[in-house]
């Protein structure tokens, strides 16, 4: 039975080998502090935060999220350890609350390593602290038991590490929250929130005891009581809580006239229930009153999609495509692929955290077996060393063999999944772009390329990104760390980065509704002429390349200016009084060769349309090198931070929002000799004179 502890209380622990879970109403920073028999944390190698995540016998998540999953092995800790504190702090300068008392209250479970509770804690209470220490795992008398803290700091990290007596706390916690706020740069976002009734239907397999208790395991995350729900920011992706997307910006009509009238949504929001009770519909002042719920389906929601063949006894149940929950095949795909992202995720944090434990067990018994001088004599050292090997063998074939069986379900959805995806999903190579129409509706998301891990390269995840876009998107042209990048001269390099660059804005174009688009291009030397000339052979952009620095000038006081318009209009509400001259549309703006043609009006003009355009419709697409801009020092730290950055190459740089592996991803590209993006574009063209555009 689950103890549900209140602060002060305390309860013992059955087993050594734990996970803590975390669940939080915004992002939180996790951390768990060793202490000795005084409780004194004696330096920072004692310390497992985002920066240095994993001391032996714990691992703590490498960045900020709303939903976390701590590994602890009691055994496997220092014989001078009899105090494990986990600390959760607020991230700073992330946009984010600033105190505890404005989110809703941190809820942290101690489970085994099957997920079963063993002891929950709310921590309720808290107003003004940004920092708080959650719990402690201690020992006595040779038992290690649980304790509710609760205590909260309102000087933030600082002074809660300095309350446990460690020297030069101000400057590990601001260390800390540079790797919490460098780990969100290049985090992938997380989906939306959806509640438990989204999750995807999974793909049972049988347990396995060959996963570490070194890291977290790919199970269902455990809900807590209904008290203190975690399902405010749960992803859309089941089975795990991280980062809760950005909140929503108020978003304006496409045409001024188009403003929101009080009739019913045809469709729910994603992760609404359609039960839930809202305020009622308002009558308008003309026409009959509407009676129809406004949470409530008009029409009934599309069929699920065909079973599965049952499975042979013993064998996993055959992939099906869109076979998660959702309003419209694109959203079921849409989460199927989220989850199956996740599971990846999970599935090698657990395979790598089972080498490290053997690898870690087979030390310690070596250790042991030759601190005793009688086994250096003979062949006792010799047959403690093949011992030790063999058990470390053992335990990394178990664990390969559950990673093998699970990336081969996966790969067998991913065979079924791409080929049903939507065009706005699915690559360049698919065949629905060459029966591709302009759509009417704007689709839920769009593929910004694919992403892999090293357990297995030809299984690929496609990367998606909400739509509208909720941040720019930095391709970068310098030379980065991956091989590829090392191999290729520095034009090619760039060449690359603005065909990428290109590749993506007319995929935006062909998704976007006719006319609800539009694409501004800043190429200041006029590099990027041939790159460019599938978007202006075709007639897309909004106006000819801008170049030179009133070229810049000019575009960038045109969307400045937008973005100050519609922001006000948004603030009053008076979306009609716009200016007649105005594009309400979504505005994309693809810039070449940063910084080469800005002055410092155009720099920070261009810094406020990343931080503020997003919300109104005005996007950021990149191309640079930041090296070029290093004469500008951190000032351009924030901007850089603001985007997700991208390569033109094959590059390990991107995070998930779940354990924070290094993904490698791979940049969209057109099958060689393919007049793909050409027909593409030409269709935009077709559809915008059709539409009078």
């Amino acid at each position: 039975m689950t103890a549900e502890l209140v602060r002060g209380q305390n309860h013992t622990l059955p087993q050594t080998r734990l996970e803590i879970r975390v669940s939080a109403g915004s992002p939180v920073v996790a951390g768990a502090t060793l202490g000795d028999e005084n409780g004194t944390v004696r330096g920072v190698d004692w310390i497992a935060h985002p920066g240095a995540h994993r001391l032996p016998g714990l691992e703590v998540s490498r960045q900020a999220a709303a939903g976390h999953r701590l590994a602890v092995d009691l055994e496997a800790l220092p014989d001078e350890v009899h105090r494990v504190t986990v600390l959760l702090a607020l991230p700073t300068g992330v946009g984010g609350p600033t105190r505890f008392g404005a989110t809703a209250a941190p809820f942290v479970a101690v489970t085994g390593l099957d997920g079963t509770e063993i002891a929950t804690f709310t921590l309720t209470g808290l107003d003004a602290e940004s920092a708080v220490s959650a719990l402690e795992l201690y020992r006595r008398q040779g038992a290690w038991k649980v304790r509710a803290v609760g205590q909260g700091y309102a000087a933030g990290l600082a002074e809660m590490l300095a309350d446990q007596g460690l020297a030069g706390a101000a400057e590990l916690a601001a260390s800390i929250q540079e790797a919490v706020a460098r780990s969100l740069a290049r985090s992938v976002a997380p989906p939306p929130p959806r509640t438990p009734e989204g999750d995807r239907v999974r793909h049972a397999s049988g347990p396995s005891d060959a996963h570490p208790p070194t890291a977290p395991q790919p199970q269902p995350t455990a809900h807590p009581p209904t008290a203190h729900p975690p399902t405010v920011h749960q992803p859309t992706a089941p089975q795990s809580a991280t980062h809760p997307p950005t909140a929503p910006q108020p978003q304006v009509p496409a045409h001024p006239s188009a403003v929101p009238q009080p009739a019913a949504p045809a469709h729910p929001p994603t992760g609404t229930d359609p039960g839930t009770p809202t305020a009622p519909v308002a009558p308008t002042a003309a026409g009959p009153i509407n009676y129809a719920h406004p949470r409530r389906q008009h029409a009934a929601p599309p069929p699920p999609p065909p079973a599965a063949p049952p499975a042979e006894p013993g064998q996993a149940p055959q992939p099906v495509a869109g076979d998660a929950t959702g309003w419209s095949m694109d959203e079921r795909l849409y989460n199927q692929i989220w989850g199956m992202f996740e599971d990846l995720a999970r599935a090698a944090a657990a395979y790598r955290s089972a080498v490290d434990f053997a690898e870690s067990r087979m030390g310690q018994e070596l250790d042991r077996s030759l601190s005793d001088p009688r086994n250096r004599i003979g062949g006792t050292g010799d047959r403690a060393r093949e011992e030790a090997r063999a058990k470390r063998d053992e335990l990394i074939a178990r664990a390969r063999e559950v990673l093998d069986r699970d990336l081969a379900q996966l790969a067998a959805e991913a065979a079924v999944v791409e080929p049903a995806l939507p065009a706005a999903y699915a690559g360049w190579d698919n065949p629905v772009w060459h029966a591709h129409r302009i759509p009417m509706e704007l689709p839920m998301a769009l593929r910004i390329g694919d992403l892999h891990l090293p357990e297995r390269t030809d299984l690929r995840i496609p990367l998606l990104v909400r739509l509208p876009l909720e941040r720019g998107i930095w391709v970068d042209s310098g030379r980065t760390a991956s091989e590829a990048a090392a191999l290729m001269d520095t034009d090619r390099l760039r060449r690359l980065a603005m065909e990428t660059a290109v590749l993506h804005a007319a995929r935006l174009l062909a998704v976007y509704p006719p006319g609800e688009f539009s694409v501004h291009v800043i190429d200041p030397a006029g590099s990027a002429a041939g790159s460019l000339a599938p978007l202006v052979d075709a007639g897309v952009l909004a106006g000819p390349p801008a170049a030179g620095p009133g070229g810049v000038a000019s575009v960038l006081a045109h969307l400045t200016r937008r973005v100050d318009l519609v922001q006000m209009a948004v603030r009053a509400g008076a979306a009609d009084a716009l200016p007649p001259d105005l594009d309400t549309g979504e505005q994309l703006l693809v810039v070449n060769d940063f910084p080469h043609g800005f002055d410092d009006r155009a720099v920070t003009q261009l810094r406020y349309l990343a931080d503020e355009g997003p919300s109104v419709g005005v996007h950021l697409l990149m191309v640079a090198d930041r090296e070029d801009a290093s004469a500008y020092g951190p000032v351009l730290d924030p901007l850089w931070r603001s985007l997700l950055r991208i390569t033109p190459v094959a590059d390990n740089h991107l995070a998930d929002p779940w354990v924070g592996h290094a993904w490698t991803y791979e940049p969209p590209a057109t099958p060689p000799g393919s007049r793909v993006l050409e027909q593409v574009l030409a269709a935009v063209t077709a559809a915008r004179r059709a539409a009078g555009r």
